[in-house]
């Protein structure tokens, strides 16, 4: 079979700017009227004039229709992209949805072609592609720059994100391309421009590219405003989502054409062969814990990288990343050169030399995280390896469509468990993808601090009228049901900012003597300019070279704690630091082979539901004796030892752990549902608890189960059959167990920084993460004191609870320990599922280098006990 491209392209032309002679005679073909429409393979209205010689400046073009200029290419069209070209035809909206490298790219674009690019037209912007990385954009505006100059449309196709170069940015100004493959958030600037109306009106097509990317986050959200917005100012345009490994697919077509929700669902989800194995250890340690982060396995590892031409070895978190790509090099110090680091706080250049290095196959293996995720085209690529449970069936299959990426060819993604119970997990994983069961992303409902910003973004354009902008607001999906006070309370915020009206700098909006709100101030409109967006991280302080030279970013907090002449490993680098200033940490090599890793935030990915599903299940069939997979038979002396203890839970029945040692009580419970909601479930049931008998509670959690550790035991069943589980109450019950006004706090800060009452600081200027901190807690107290029904206030307690602690997925976890039955068992000893969470607990109250002593120290005298 021919080997493809992503983009469903022989892999000997892809990448190629120029005509083989093969199109080049087609195409001559074409231009005599030889080439000819077969009968019935597309729609008469998708049909076009056999061949049109178009003129231009630079060139003359030989215009050919998709379905020419594929079998010009020797690429017969599959029939899902066939199908997107006649919805487009129609002039339809819609989301295609197919497997990684299936080809949905040229489904959308090839249509667009045929469609808008029929006759010469004069140079305007007809299309938009938005993309939610920066570094697909470049593949993505090659890939569609070659079409559309083979098929002879003389469009202009280019990019226009934060890495574009000021030159580019200065020639779009005066004349944008055809089409612009960009960001939400460079869109969102177009829309900011005082002449948006004249440069958006020929506007014909918008294509959302890795739409389930953006559908779950805020990002996603302001794609909507921005997409409303745009239909107010081109109302036929035509809008296309792209993506791969949704759940919920009917849901994220309406969420993307919301009020035109009547578009279009076109599947394009071909057989594609779907090897998911993994890479079993030599020994099982029956006491497994999490944290050591599988580097046992690097021996098997290596055997693997060796053995295929091009891999990428993804880990969930970025230290991961750099503790791997160490341990591999100092391994294999002969593979210098070889090997590469790839994450989202490395410098672009660093980046895009490693990008480069996979698909040249000039490098052999690179460590990456979720950076390398999406649809950037890495054609050599043969193997995937995962480090540690993907956590998600979504991120497994998307991860996995990164070897093998073309049509035809198999894809291949193999785990490494880096704990022991990770292999149920590995092997649950294979079940669920091969069943399809994959997770929905649910989409944010009414964010007002977005709404807030893109007024303030509208207002820096030619402005804008409040009874018009809320009936374009409604149009979408996410604030549908807006009511008129929430939306005039935003109009009112970001036109004097309510308790901070005596302070001009949040007088961002002005009311007209025509009704319309403007931003007339320029220090205003400079400062939401370089904010407009809802990307927040924490603070980062650029890292760079003594000698000159950048290498990347690291949190603020990291370098806070670290001294001159320390050293740590960044960037594939081991390095010491010379000197801090104006938020930059120069350094220089270190003869040192390691140092300390930094720790970004936001690292911990909770288990999915469907995940957590899928594994219960597979204990639900080791605990009758079914071993049916590698997987289960390897870990067997594990489960035999949890047996002998206790038990194992399962889909029917909740197990409960009572434990006594020297530190006192130890109470475990295993409802499987991520690590995120067991921080909010251990909380809830210790204040449950201490309501009735009062004490003080240690807890731990991880995606199994929670533990509460306690000086003295407690009757649990006599407290569960008093109702410790009940799910009524459960949202009031857990604010006040937990400090629901530090929670707010925190997320406070972020939706500050969305709504613009928290300026970052200019280029070359930020402000710390601790001046940040400080303005958003002054904010807060203002608010709540002087502002108790700010709707921003609320909006922060809300994401609180659903976000930092998944309330509703504590609420379903709730209902099932209230109803499943239930087993409580005392073991004498810590058993293979509770040791992780003792482990866990510990963390917090022992230096890394103890606890690793201390819990070797533990397992091998549990080990010894258990023969």
């Amino acid at each position: 079979m021919t080997t493809r491209d992503r983009y469903g392209l022989p892999a000997t032309l892809a990448g190629t700017n120029h005509l083989g002679k093969q199109l080049a005679a087609k195409r001559r073909a074409a231009a005599k009227g030889i080439a000819a429409e077969e009968n019935g393979e597309i729609p008469a209205a998708q049909k076009q004039p056999k061949s049109e010689l178009i003129s231009s400046k630079k060139a003359v073009f030989v215009r050919c229709s998709a379905l020419q200029w594929c079998k010009a290419n020797g690429w017969e069209p599959f029939n899902f992209q066939r199908e997107t070209w006649a919805h487009i035809a129609e002039g339809k909206s819609g989301l295609v949805h197919a497997s990684t490298g299936s080809g949905k790219t040229y489904a959308v674009w090839l249509g667009l072609l045929n469609a808008f690019a029929k006759h010469p037209a004069a140079p305007s912007l007809k299309v938009i592609w938005l993309t939610p990385m920066r570094a697909l954009a470049t593949d993505t505006t090659k890939a569609l720059a070659r079409a559309a100059e083979e098929m002879g449309t003389g469009w202009r196709v280019e990019a226009r994100t934060g890495d574009t170069d000021a030159a580019q940015k200065t020639r779009q100004t005066k004349a944008l391309p055809d089409a612009l493959v960009t960001t939400p958030e460079s869109l969102c600037l177009l829309l900011a421009r005082p002449d948006a109306f004249e440069i958006l009106s020929g506007l014909r097509a918008v294509v959302v590219d890795e739409w389930h990317e953006l559908l779950g986050n805020k990002r996603g959200v302001q794609t909507q405003l921005a997409l409303a917005h745009l239909r107010n100012i081109s109302p036929k345009i035509v809008v296309w989502g792209v993506s791969a490994t949704l759940g919920n697919l009917e849901q994220a077509k309406q969420v993307l054409l919301g009020a035109h929700g009547a578009g279009e669902l076109v599947s394009g989800l071909e057989p594609k062969t779907l090897i998911i194995d993994t890479l079993l250890p030599a020994s099982i340690e029956r006491l497994p814990w999490a944290g050591h982060i599988g580097l046992k396995m690097l021996p098997e590892v290596i055997r693997e990288i060796e053995s295929c031409a091009s891999t990428l070895i993804f880990t969930n978190v970025r230290s991961a990343s750099e503790i791997w790509y160490q341990a591999i090099l100092n391994a294999r110090p002969d593979w210098a050169g070889l090997i590469g680091v790839h994450h989202g706080s490395l410098s672009k250049e660093v980046r895009t030399f490693v990008e480069d290095g996979i698909k040249s196959g000039a490098l052999k293996a690179v460590v990456c995280t979720s950076s390398l995720d999406l649809g950037v085209d890495f054609l050599p690529v043969e193997r995937v390896l995962q480090i540690g449970s993907p956590k998600g069936i979504a991120r497994l299959l998307q991860r996995a469509g990164r070897s093998g990426h073309a049509p035809g060819r198999p894809s291949r993604i193999t785990i490494v468990p880096t704990q022991a119970i990770e292999l149920i997990e590995a092997a649950a994983a294979r079940t669920a993808a091969h069943a399809k069961r994959i997770e929905a992303r649910t989409p944010p409902h009414a964010p007002l601090d977005v709404l807030v910003q893109h007024m303030v973004t509208l207002g820096l354009g030619a402005g804008f009228v409040p009874d018009a902008l809320l009936e374009e607001v409604r149009t979408t999906h996410a604030y549908a049901d807006l009511s008129r006070a929430a939306f005039d309370w935003c109009l009112q915020f970001a036109s004097d900012g309510g308790a901070l009206a005596a302070y001009p700098d949040y007088h961002k909006l002005v009311r007209g003597d025509e009704g319309s709100y403007r931003v007339q101030n320029p220090q205003i409109a400079r400062r939401h300019r370089m904010s407009i967006g809802t990307i927040v991280s924490d603070g980062a302080m650029e890292v760079k070279w003594q000698s000159g030279g950048r290498l990347g970013t690291i949190e603020e907090s990291f370098i806070a704690r670290l001294k001159v002449g320390d050293v740590f490993s960044f960037a594939g680098q081991v390095l010491e630091l010379v000197r801090v200033r104006d938020m930059a940490a120069s350094v220089k090599k270190s003869k040192r082979k390691t140092g300390i890793v930094p720790q970004w935030g936001g690292g911990r990915m909770p288990l999915s539901t469907e995940l957590a599903e899928a594994t219960l299940a597979i204990l639900g069939d080791m605990a009758q004796g079914k071993d049916a997979s590698p997987e289960a038979r390897a870990i067997r002396p594990l489960i035999d030892v949890q047996l002998k203890r206790s038990a194992l839970p399962t889909p029917h029945c909740l197990l409960m752990e009572c434990i006594t040692s020297d530190e006192g009580a130890h109470f475990y419970c295993y409802p499987f549902a991520g690590r995120l909601a067991h921080i909010g479930l251990a909380a809830l049931v210790g204040w449950r608890a201490s309501e009735h008998d009062p004490t003080t509670f240690s807890i731990s959690a991880n995606d199994y189960g929670f533990e509460l550790h306690s000086a003295a035991p407690f009757d649990w069943e006599k407290l569960i059959a008093n109702g410790l589980f009940d799910p009524r109450g459960v949202h009031d019950d857990i604010v006040s167990a937990l400090n629901a006004t530090e929670l707010a706090k925190r997320r406070f800060r972020e939706i500050a920084r969305v709504a613009g009452l928290i300026f970052q600081g200019f280029p070359g200027a930020p402000h710390s993460t601790k001046q940040l901190q400080v303005s958003s807690a002054l904010l807060f107290e203002v608010f709540q004191n002087h502002d108790p029904d700010n709707q921003l206030l609320q909006q922060a307690r809300e994401e609180s609870l659903r976000q930092e602690l998944d309330l509703e997925r504590i609420r379903e976890a709730l209902q099932r320990m209230h109803t499943l039955p239930r087993i409580i068992t005392t073991p004498a000893r810590f058993t293979p599922f509770s040791f992780p969470l003792m482990a866990e607990r510990l963390r917090d109250t022992v230096s890394t280098e103890s606890l690793s002593q201390r819990l070797q120290k533990l397992a091998a005298a549990l080990e010894k006990d258990a023969g």
